[in-house]
């Protein structure tokens, strides 16, 4: 069972997202997300719904996307799909063909890693640094300059900077958001200690069809199609979205479970208005199989 959580902060409810649009006006907005209290994920549901947001928290990716699509229980849910280091979230890809929500926005979040202590704890008193190893990894140069300290795996970065503040360690340090240090009441010894500053994850809206409200000027969509064996079917496809004058910023094959070596693919499409992209649409639906669109939504900033 998942426990509902209250991330309180200056927002109201519904605040508009900064591409500037408010998706809902209910009371109060719910949103499952992968990990803990304090994690990246909560960071991305905050940009989006604002402050407010109350976020449910999932332990698997295969949650978020139940629990997003039960209207017992959410208003939507947040999902990474990919890292512009790490690359895509394969699996991840899979859930959004296989549910029924639909795409509703995007947020790209820079990764900030921050040394986390106790209040009053200084760096000569640390003697562990506790945080998930793709944390640790990411803040090595810094870690390595400290070689006294010893690194200790966690499963999470916002779980490890709970259990700092849970034990009050007077000697061991924490590499989470600077929203774990806000939600515990840590101080940032370190901010943004990680080696690559250019690291940026993409997280998707998700929310039901009875939920999600149309999109002001849309200018992104997200689909799925699949095509026959044929000598070139892909790229007949790929010719069609060309011509009609929109970019493909990213195309991620998958292959599709049961078949003989058949692919689906992944397709998000920037334009410059609806029309544009629903004549592109009629273009390649003779030409591909079981066409999809997740949704249509502003284009995400990377700041």
């Amino acid at each position: 069972m998942h426990s509902l959580k209250s991330a309180r902060g200056a927002g109201p409810p519904g605040t508009a997202h900064p591409q500037g649009q408010s998706i809902l006006d209910m009371a109060t907005t719910r949103v499952s997300i992968q990990g803990y209290e304090g994690s990246f994920h909560q960071v991305a549901a905050r940009q989006f719904f604002g402050n407010e947001v109350e976020v449910i928290t999932c332990a698997t990716f295969r949650d978020v996307v139940r629990i997003a699509a039960n209207r017992e229980e959410s208003d939507g849910g947040v999902m990474a799909i990919e890292n512009s280091i790490a690359g895509s979230i394969l699996p991840n890809y899979n859930l959004l063909q296989k549910s029924d929500l639909k795409v509703v926005g995007e947020i790209y979040l820079q990764i900030g890693q921050n040394l986390l202590v106790n209040p009053g704890v200084r760096l000569e008193d640390i003697r562990e640094v506790h945080s998930h190893p793709m944390a640790l990894l990411q803040c090595i140069d810094y870690l390595e300059r400290n070689p006294q300290w010893k690194l200790v795996e966690t499963e999470d970065t916002a779980l490890s900077a709970k259990h700092l503040q849970q034990h009050r360690s007077k000697h061991i340090a924490a590499i989470a958001s600077d929203l774990a240090a806000q939600l515990f009441g840590l101080d940032i010894l370190g901010p943004n200690i990680q080696t690559m500053k250019n690291n940026y994850t993409r997280f998707l809206i998700l929310q039901r069809t009875d939920v999600a409200r149309a999109v002001n000027d849309p200018d992104k969509a997200s689909v799925n199609f699949h095509t026959d064996h044929s000598r070139g079917s892909l790229a007949r496809v790929l010719t069609k979205i060309a011509d009609g004058g929109i970019n493909l910023s990213k195309l991620q094959s998958m292959p599709i479970p049961g078949s003989d070596w058949e692919y689906s693919f992944h397709a998000d499409m920037e334009f410059e208005g609806l029309e544009q992209f629903h004549r592109v649409i009629e273009e390649i639906k003779p030409i591909t199989a079981e066409l999809k669109i997740y949704g249509t939504y502003k284009k995400g900033r990377t700041v």
